[in-house]
Parts: structure tokens; sequence; C-alpha cells
């Protein structure tokens, strides 16, 4: 596809703030979203957004469904890069059920569930919860929350 090797090329080879439409801030993006009375929560996606800064303008202002797409796989590492990759995530705890639904699940305990995002990630912190579930049982969580180390 002759269209994806050149825009691959353009943000492999040059920096994102030395194109040509590059802007710090998506400004008029940002202000037409606000005046459309688009929720917070709304999904929103940036289609052809590359290494755009509107979705980090969006996550400045409080929008938190958000996506990019894009044919270069460059332009959304960078933009990747640029917004950090912050993830939380909870799921059973070590000492959690052994089943959910009549299915096997899998346990961590705080490191063995940092160790599945591997490197590129920082472990910030991590909780336990004991849920309720309605029959009255309690349930072990485990939340472990990361940040994705700068390049």
């Amino acid at each position: 596809m002759a269209d994806k090797s050149h825009w691959e090329k353009v943000y492999s080879t040059r920096a994102i703030d030395d194109v040509s439409w590059y802007q710090t801030h998506a400004e008029r993006s940002l202000k037409l979203i606000r005046e459309l009375g688009i929720a917070k929560d709304a999904p929103i996606i940036d289609v052809g957004g590359g290494a755009s800064v509107l979705v980090g303008d969006l996550l400045d202002n409080g929008y938190s469904n958000l996506a990019v797409l894009d044919l270069s796989a460059a332009a959304l590492c960078a933009a990747r890069a640029r917004l950090g990759g912050h993830v939380i995530v909870a799921t059973f705890a070590e000492d959690g059920p052994t089943e959910c639904s009549g299915l096997p699940v899998m346990r961590y305990d705080a490191a063995h569930l940092h160790g599945e995002f591997g490197a590129p990630f920082e472990l910030l912190g991590h909780e336990r919860e004991t849920h309720l579930t309605p029959a009255g049982r309690t349930q072990s969580f485990l939340y472990c929350f990361c940040r994705r180390q700068p390049h």
C-alpha cells in the first residue's frame, strides 16, 4: 500500500513538530467539540490523527472515551510515547476465587500482574479490595496502576 509506506516514512524520518500540519494545541477542534456539547464520556475517534495533539488536549479537558486511527504505526507510537500510557488493571488477587462463572481464572499478586505489562511500565502502586457479591460471598481483587516509561 503506497499511502501507508509514504506515511510511515514521513513519521519515521521527521520530527513530530517539523511537519507542516503540526500545532502545539488543537484549539479549533477542541472548540468545536465543546460547542457541540459533546459529553466528556462520549466516544470520540480522531481519524487520521497520527501523532496529533488532539487526544492529549481532550484528555487534559476531561474527555475520556478516546481513540486514534491512523495508517502509520510510527505516528501512533509517537502519540503513545507523548501521552504516557497510564494503565489501571483490576483482577482476582492471589487469594481470590479459582473460578468465575464456571471457568478457571488467573489470580495475581502485584509483582506478577506488573510482569504481564513488562519493562516499559513502571508499577506506581497497588491496592486490594474485598468485594461482596450479590450472593453475599467475598472475593479478593487486586488493582495495579502503572505508567509507561518514556523511550
